[in-house]
């Protein structure tokens, strides 16, 4: 309903970014002033600023795939398009208010012209960035010392993933790269914080293939995941979903990748591995998903472990810290915020969350929050990483 709502203020928003270009145009040759010419940029204009609903609402296909991810990249243009337009706008509203030498010159034609340049190449400068942050993997390491012991383990080599977000947007070889560094890094357990799909099962490029492709993770103890908010089968309109009658809950497709992909999925439920330490994997706060009405508490989630052992919580949104260390976790892993995926997103984060990125010390308890892999509605990552964390944890 949200989307609906906000419809009239997204069409109004590209509708006054229009009229600016068009006058900006204008400013710069009186070619651009041509009907047939200014009729192509705005045909052009209208679909990528409707990409999105034609994508919403064509049937699942090829043509809905590249509708949908032009929509994607729109929508990281466009909020920089609004941010550079409206700052220069506000700027230009506070000169007009102020008396300093040659004022008349930045408010000539001219003047318009070098300012729409610049806003122009600032626009661009942010948009390329984003493409390309958004594709390129980092490495993030942290070491961690868990005060327990672990059978006959002195330390243990752990990467997190998480926020995937498998769709229109992210595919194969997004992911081969990733497993390429995975196993360069030739860990014993990998673990995946929830948002493995982007809410559609039928935006996968190619399940099959996919599937090969994490199959080849390689890890001493194999690969463990919890689900996110986004594992469930929604339609999706910029970020919105539309949900379905009943509860929300995965698609049984999804299982079935997980499961012909080598992945052990944790629905609010522990495994101890090695009989050396514990993983738990929460089911999500806000769906926690198939058979599950309420996921557990955290000082439930521990009342059958030896808490002489190590406990690792692997939890898709970073919640519930302080409960989660008094109950006696040593290790969260957690995803969901993807670090806000693009700045000033990042700012924003900040103040929602505990922990938005990162680490930090609870109690006795490591908490580290991934910035995620995917990217979620704009197909772009500005300011922050696409990362897979590397954990070197020391016990005592």
């Amino acid at each position: 309903m949200i989307a609906l709502y906000l419809a009239p203020l997204y069409l109004l928003l590209c509708g006054y970014i229009l009229w600016r270009m068009l006058h900006w145009l204008a400013a710069c040759h009186d070619v651009t002033k041509n009907f047939f010419l200014r009729g192509l940029l705005v045909t052009v204009y209208v679909f990528l600023a409707l990409s999105l609903l034609f994508g919403f609402l064509v049937p699942p296909s090829m043509l809905q795939r590249v509708l949908k991810g032009i929509g994607n990249y729109w929508l990281g243009v466009l909020l920089y398009i609004l941010l550079t337009v409206l700052v220069a706008d506000l700027i230009r509203l506070i000169l007009k208010h102020v008396s300093f030498p040659k004022k008349e010159r930045l408010f000539s034609r001219k003047g318009h012209v070098i300012v729409g340049s610049i806003c122009l190449a600032v626009i661009l400068a942010f948009s390329a960035a984003g493409i390309y942050g958004a594709r390129h993997i980092v490495t993030t390491d942290y070491q961690v010392k868990i005060s327990k012991k672990a059978g006959n383990r002195k330390e243990l080599n752990l990467v997190l993933v998480a926020d995937f977000h498998l769709g229109y947007s992210i595919g194969s070889s997004h992911m081969q790269r990733m497993v390429e560094k995975i196993n360069a890094s030739k860990p014993d357990l990998v673990v995946i914080a929830g948002d493995i799909f982007d809410n559609e099962y039928e935006a996968l490029d190619n399940p099959e293939r996919l599937e090969k492709i994490l199959r080849s993770i390689k890890s001493r103890y194999g690969v463990y995941a919890c689900y996110g908010n986004h594992d469930i089968q929604e339609k999706i309109l910029a970020g919105f979903t539309f949900p379905r009658k009943g509860k929300k809950m995965s698609d049984p497709r999804m299982d079935t990748f997980l499961e012909k992909s080598n992945i052990h999925l944790l629905r609010d439920e522990a495994v101890e591995i090695d009989n050396a330490f514990y993983l738990f994997g929460r089911a999500d706060y806000e769906r926690p998903g198939r058979g599950i009405r309420k996921r557990k508490l955290p000082k439930e989630l521990v009342k059958e472990m030896d808490q002489k052992k190590p406990i690792l919580v692997v939890d898709h949104e970073p919640r519930e810290l302080k409960e989660l260390a008094d109950a006696g976790v040593d290790l969260d892993l957690c995803g969901h915020t993807h670090d806000g995926q693009m700045f000033p997103g990042n700012l924003v984060t900040d103040m929602m969350w505990e922990n938005s990125y990162g680490y930090l010390k609870k109690g006795k308890m490591h908490n580290i929050v991934t910035s995620g892999l995917g990217v979620f509605g704009p197909d772009m990552r500005v300011g922050t990483k696409s990362e897979i964390c590397r954990i070197k944890i020391k016990f005592n």
